[in-house]
């Protein structure tokens, strides 16, 4: 089996040393030196060639780069083919640590202290303990359940919404279009860790925002395809989101005259929220090429009737 590495260049020399670590037998070809397309039987990268199968014909599994799989359903991948995502602790724990620091700065009006700071104002703000701001979390796979029980330690109220039920200690779970909006009307923060289908894409736009209690603050770490992006800027405009911290944008990067660079109501930060670990998610990939030959399900397999 030969499995070649398409990623950035700046990454390329970290896979090639984590795959050499995890499995020095491994044929590993790292993107443009790949030799004959047809030796390729695995592929991982995050931003895949729309002509992917012509140009690896013997083609049997693809490994996302990272968490997220949406750019991969467009592809025609046949469904004997695995569609396999990363699932690894680091990359939890990143959007984890990533999530709690939106929140608490969120929590303790760190965007009015900044705007505060740049007015030379020294003045301070009345306080809101944990236990009165509400947080809520778009999504309950293994990012949004570890990032909901980390915020329950701090205090907060939490929920969390997803498409199918689900039951966490400390966490008021809802489920399904007819919960979404009784979850919208009890979050003051409100996070996003779902992955963007056709039934999540413009999930947050005006009816959404309405949803929320006025002055609600949005965390995006899905992906830009969740927000539209008119309505938030509506929603900012008029008061009825407070703050807006996005990791993800419909166009990434975003370009120079796009007004979330300069909007007093966003924080932006440039799709870092959480980034895949080559040293330790090889592991993950060599154990799953190791599943796939003895005929097992590997980890992280995509449902692509779910889109996830």
């Amino acid at each position: 089996m030969s499995l070649l590495v398409r990623t950035a260049p700046a990454r390329a020399e970290a896979w090639r040393l984590a795959f050499a670590k995890a499995a020095p037998g491994l044929d590993v070809r790292i993107w443009p030196e790949c030799g004959d397309p047809a030796d390729i039987t695995a592929l991982l990268t995050w931003q895949p060639p729309p002509d992917l199968l012509a140009l690896y014909p013997n083609l049997q599994v693809v490994f996302s780069e990272g968490a997220g799989v949406d750019q991969f359903l467009a592809l025609g991948l046949p469904d004997t083919m695995p569609l396999v995502r990363i699932v690894d602790p680091a990359l939890t724990d990143m959007m984890v640590e990533y999530g709690v620091w939106a929140t608490l700065d969120l929590h303790r009006q760190m965007p009015a202290y900044r705007r505060a700071q740049a007015a030379h104002r020294w003045k301070g703000l009345p306080p809101c303990l944990a236990a009165d701001r509400r947080v809520g979390v778009l999504g309950l796979g293994v990012l949004g359940r570890a990032l909901l029980h980390r915020l329950h330690l701090f205090g907060f109220p939490c929920a969390g919404w997803s498409r199918s039920p689900h039951a966490l200690d400390g966490v008021t779970c809802f489920a399904g279009r007819d919960a979404l909006a009784p979850f919208l009307a009890r979050t003051d923060i409100l996070i996003c860790l779902l992955p963007l289908t056709d039934d999540t894409r413009f999930l947050l736009s005006a009816p959404a925002f309405a949803a929320l209690p006025r002055g609600a603050a949005l965390v995006n770490c899905g992906r830009g395809g969740h927000v539209h992006e008119d309505d938030l800027l509506a929603a900012l405009a008029d008061g009825q989101l407070s703050h807006a911290i996005l990791d993800v944008a419909g166009q990434e990067p975003l370009p120079e005259s796009h007004p979330f660079w300069t909007h007093p109501g966003i924080t932006l930060t440039p799709h870092i929220a959480s980034d895949t670990v080559p040293a330790s998610a090889a592991r993950q990939i060599v154990e799953n090429l190791d599943r796939l030959r003895r005929g097992e399900c590997p980890s992280g397999l995509v449902d692509r009737g779910r889109g996830y």
